[in-house]
């Protein structure tokens, strides 16, 4: 059971990983010893991001607009022809749209699902030859989507497509989950709670009131989001696959 842990060594892709989450969850790895490739679509905050992780260990960044297919395919071709082997790919670009429920726009669900639900599919797609070359028996290649407990509990904001579309990502983490497993590839989904981000930025003025709602008293932080990547990416999870963890401080339970 030694090194039961480690990611050392490992290649991994982690989009959106320019802020947020996936920042956090990005230097995890590269502070781990995983040489690790991060996207988005605004090139100079990845780049500065880059820059900053660099420090750390190694990390490379490639722009892309996973928005579009055309975007998919680009990026995806960009890390193959870079790496062979793909140990890691986090899914955790995404956007969301607020407004109510009479007002609420096709363009707001559709750019919503378009990038939190078909682009994750597409782009696990294209990148399954280097999962595939990457993955044992003994340690198969990961793929981490990253959810929402709105896509497990009633969200309390106008947040319709978003909610939706994480619960698609839950769901699809399973149905790939079961179909890749004979790949020697492993699929899981985080499903975070409250981290300050820019996504929740416009909830953290009241970060103390919803702070005591959390039955662990708090909002989620970096260590949290990258020490449950590094789980479902080491050998301690090689068992683990299709499954969906709530990393919300118990807020889905006590929902």
């Amino acid at each position: 059971m030694k090194d039961l842990f480690s990611v050392k060594g490992k290649v991994a892709v982690v989009t959106g990983g320019s802020r947020g989450i996936g920042a956090m969850i990005a230097r995890g790895f590269v502070e781990n010893g995983v040489k690790t490739y991060i996207t988005a679509r605004k090139e100079e905050e990845l780049q500065a991001t880059a820059r900053e992780l660099s420090a750390l260990g190694e990390c490379i960044a490639i722009p892309s607009n996973l928005a579009t297919q055309e975007g998919v395919v680009a990026f995806a071709d960009a890390i193959k022809a870079a790496e062979p082997k793909l140990h890691i790919l986090v899914n955790n670009a995404g956007a969301s749209w607020g407004a109510t429920i009479d007002d609420f726009p096709e363009g707001g669900w559709d750019k919503v699902m378009d990038l939190n639900v078909k682009s994750l599919f597409f782009l696990t797609q294209q990148l399954l030859p280097a999962l595939r070359a990457a993955g044992t028996a003994e340690d198969p290649a990961r793929v981490i989507n990253i959810g929402s407990m709105n896509g497990i509990t009633y969200a309390h904001m106008n947040n319709y497509s978003y909610s939706a579309s994480k619960a698609a990502v839950h769901h699809l983490t399973r149905h790939l989950g079961a179909d890749l497993a004979r790949d020697c590839i492993n699929v899981n989904a985080i499903a975070p709670g409250f981290f300050p981000s820019n996504m929740t930025a416009h909830m953290l003025p009241e970060e103390e009131q919803w702070a005591k709602e959390i039955p662990r008293g708090r909002l989620g932080n970096a260590e949290d989001a990258a020490g449950t990547a590094i789980y479902l990416c080491s050998r301690a999870s090689a068992w683990v696959t299709g499954a969906v963890i709530s990393l919300d401080g118990g807020a889905v339970a006590a929902a």
